[in-house]
């Protein structure tokens, strides 16, 4: 019996960076080398852009200390897009993929991104035209359905709760009102992971907002008033998706540019911080207010990389690559967390459908009675992702008896 024709590989990047995606790059060029079936492997610069315009790079002819560095680098080592393919895109791309001989396509990115696979499948299947086409979870958000979690969420998650601890202990030392604004435009999970960097009591941030629970100003500004009056400071977290009782994205109100995939562009400035600060000078006496927008600062620090999380993102561009090849014509992969009190998980191929588009919340298990903080529960799931944070010392305090 001969030996199966080999065909040529595709891969690229899209959506916001992270701080392992190319993690989960280099572990499926890596994988890609040792499977017989797989040829070449291309890169294409700038997501399905690059396929339009045929900017490929020639990733296995990169050495292996050359992917080892470029794994343990920030950011998307191919670039990155926001696009969402039409039906006259995919036959410009099937046509490409025909001259190139590629029969297997990876999309590393998030739920848009998933959606970009789904149809450029579908168009597939209508056009006969065969491939094999799979999607590597990515997002910082962790909103990817059918996933426990997702690469990206722990390390920048990890950034966020060490932020947040230094906003702390600075205001701990200099009080007042302290505001960051974080990235999430349905999910919770990145402002809630403000949590785990608590060591004490008093430590803030001392209440948290996320867009899985409607907003209200003048309860947000009763909350700061009473945080107040019993530790004479407050340090707040809050979702750049809160919204109003009908829905509405607050930050929404101050952005009309959307994305091909239609979504609201919240994160641009700092109006959704000025605009909470406004409200507590207009109706408080507080000393001291200020308001931070963390932005993309969140998305490629490279001191904060979480090593559950770095572990995983190579892991799902391995098994990725491993799915294809045994026959399997479309996914994506999932991580599924082990049942039990150790943390243990596994990977499971999902259908593309399940991922693309829709995103999912945060249980409401996780978030308070009050909606202004998270249970246990959360701090329970997320802490083994991030990993063990640092725990600031603390004076005892004794006073000098005169």
């Amino acid at each position: 019996m001969s030996a199966p024709k080999k065909q040529n590989m595709l891969i690229a990047q899209s959506g916001g960076p992270s701080m392992v995606i190319n993690q989960s790059l280099v572990g499926a060029v890596i994988e890609a080398k040792k499977q017989p079936s797989i040829g070449r492997i291309f890169g294409s610069m700038h997501g399905i852009k690059g396929i339009l315009e045929e900017d490929l790079i020639d990733l296995r002819k990169e050495s292996a200390s050359t992917l080892e560095a470029v794994a343990m680098t920030p950011s998307s080592a191919l670039g990155t897009v926001r696009m969402k393919p039409t039906a006259a895109d995919c036959k410009r791309i099937f046509e490409m993929l025909r001259d190139h001989n590629v029969g297997f396509f990876f999309y590393i990115g998030g739920n848009d991104s998933a959606e970009t696979v789904h149809i450029i499948n579908q168009e597939a299947i209508k056009a006969k035209h065969p491939i094999r086409c799979f999607h590597i979870p990515k997002t910082i958000d962790n909103d990817l359905r059918s996933n426990d979690h997702t690469p990206g969420f722990g390390s920048a998650g990890r950034f966020v709760a060490e932020a947040l601890q230094g906003i702390n202990l600075d205001n701990r030392a200099l009080p007042g009102v302290h505001i960051s604004v974080i990235m999430g435009r349905h999910a919770g999970f990145l402002t809630a992971a403000s949590a785990l960097g608590r060591v004490h009591d008093d430590d803030g941030p001392h209440l948290i907002y996320l867009p899985e629970s409607s907003f209200s100003m003048p309860k947000f500004v009763k909350d700061v008033k009473a945080v107040y009056k019993k530790l004479g400071r407050c340090v707040v977290a809050v979702s750049e998706g809160i919204s109003d009782s009908k829905g509405t994205a607050i930050a929404s109100k101050f952005s009309k540019e959307v994305d091909s995939h239609g979504n609201v562009q919240l994160s641009g400035t700092g109006a959704l911080g000025d605009l909470l600060v406004a409200e507590l000078k207009a109706r408080t006496t507080l000393p001291r207010l200020r308001a931070d927008t963390f932005g993309y600062l969140q998305r490629s620090f490279s001191g904060c990389v979480s090593k559950t999380d770095k572990k995983e993102a190579r892991d799902v561009g391995s098994v990725a690559v491993q799915t294809a090849c045994q026959g399997v014509k479309s996914g994506s992969i999932a991580i599924k967390r082990k049942p039990g009190k150790a943390y243990k998980v596994s990977y499971k191929r999902v259908p593309l459908t399940s991922v693309a588009r829709h995103s999912r919340e945060m249980p409401a298990t996780f978030i308070n009675k009050a909606n202004n903080n998270v249970t246990q529960s959360f701090i329970d799931y997320a802490a083994p992702i991030v990993g063990k944070l640092p725990k600031p010392g603390r004076l005892k305090g004794v006073k000098v008896k005169k």
